[in-house]
């Protein structure tokens, strides 16, 4: 009997799986950026950052290099997906910081500090997808987060610790408010973020683009956030509507021209695994 050919490798996700269809998105660029504000509010795990790069000189590489992660994770086949998490474990267990207020040695991967940066990237994922347009319903959202905890495992934690739900997820956040402050660290990336040193060239690339994600990156926030760095945002309808207004503009590019900059590992998933796994803003049930 002949042998059957196996099946392509869907990797750890799938086709059928919402995070296959959410991160792909244009609308995750402007959630990442998010995403480091965010972050950026947990003193100890900005300082483990802080201890280890020049924020200033590192930040584009940092959000670049967590994208090409993030797409690796998700469309990647299982063996590259599990090595690049591999190497990213790695990389943290030779780095620590020290506690400024206490003079304590730490590690950045304390599952603590892991945790912060898993659900600060999973919330700004979700929440700027869904307000930008993508439809997500209350189920989705909670397929995304529960799906979310293979991540978690490939940055070393028990996925049994890590919120499943969005109900969870908002728990853990009102859990860990008390340890949220914007320090002298935090202020560097704030300052970053609003206007990253660019060429003289690109001043109004800057002016033009970065500002409008900038300012949609944090008018997302959450209004805690907001009181934390001191700085209000535009009414909530009213970064929704530029949310959604933005968003449309960037999926009018095709996502057939989108996939083919590097690294495209979209579009070797959709080589691999056929045209039906196209990612789309149709969610499998």
């Amino acid at each position: 009997m002949a042998e059957q050919p196996s099946r392509p490798d869907p990797g750890l996700y799938g086709p059928g799986t919402v995070t296959w269809q959410l991160h792909a998105d244009p609308a995750m660029w402007i959630a990442g950026v998010r995403a480091l504000w965010l972050q950026a509010l947990h003193p100890r795990t900005l300082r483990g950052v802080m201890a280890n790069s020049d924020f200033r000189q590192d930040a584009w590489g940092r959000l670049i290099r967590t994208a090409r992660y993030v797409a690796a994770t998700t469309y990647a086949d299982t063996p590259t997906a599990e090595r690049a998490a591999a190497r990213v474990r790695g990389i943290h267990r030779r780095l620590g910081a020290t506690d400024p207020a206490t003079g304590e040695r730490y590690g950045v991967d304390e599952p603590g500090l892991l945790l912060w940066v898993h659900c600060a990237e999973v919330s700004s994922y979700l929440h700027t997808l869904r307000r930008s347009g993508f439809p997500l319903d209350d189920t989705a959202a909670d397929r995304y987060v529960a799906e979310q905890r293979t991540g978690a495992r490939l940055v070393g934690l028990d996925p049994a610790q890590v919120p499943a739900t969005v109900g969870e997820l908002d728990s853990y956040f009102r859990s860990v408010k008390d340890e949220l402050a914007v320090g002298a660290d935090a202020r560097v990336v704030d300052d970053f973020l609003r206007r990253p040193p660019v060429p003289l060239a690109l001043l109004p690339a800057r002016a033009l683009l970065w500002r409008r994600v900038s300012g949609l990156a944090y008018g997302s926030l959450p209004p805690w956030a907001h009181r934390l760095y001191g700085r209000e945002a535009p009414p909530p309808a009213v970064v929704t509507r530029r949310l959604r207004s933005t968003a449309r503009l960037l999926r009018a590019v095709p996502g057939e021209l989108r996939w083919q900059m590097p690294p495209k590992y979209i579009h070797s998933a959709v080589t691999r695994l056929g045209p039906q796994a196209r990612p789309s803003r149709r969610i499998p049930t």
